[in-house]
């Protein structure tokens, strides 16, 4: 399985996302400052996810997930 997911830092409220094949794995990676782009702003908690059949459909969402229109779906859900 497969997810995109949407994290949200607890210090600033800026969202991030991602997609992975391990997503508590990822969510601790994040947590633990190992990404670089997320490490600055943790602690992170996870908000919203979607699960995939394989790697080609998550990465499609995702990249909706990071356009205009997705951004604010994103925004309809979490908030």
């Amino acid at each position: 399985m497969w997810y995109i997911y949407v994290i949200k830092s607890q210090t600033n409220g800026r969202l991030y996302t991602g997609y992975t094949e391990n997503l508590d794995g990822r969510l601790n990676a994040h947590n633990w400052g190992k990404v670089r782009s997320t490490k600055a702003y943790k602690p992170y908690s996870l908000v919203y996810k979607e699960e995939f059949e394989n790697k080609t459909d998550a990465r499609k969402r995702e990249i909706f997930l990071k356009s205009g229109k997705g951004r604010e779906f994103i925004k309809t859900k979490v908030n």
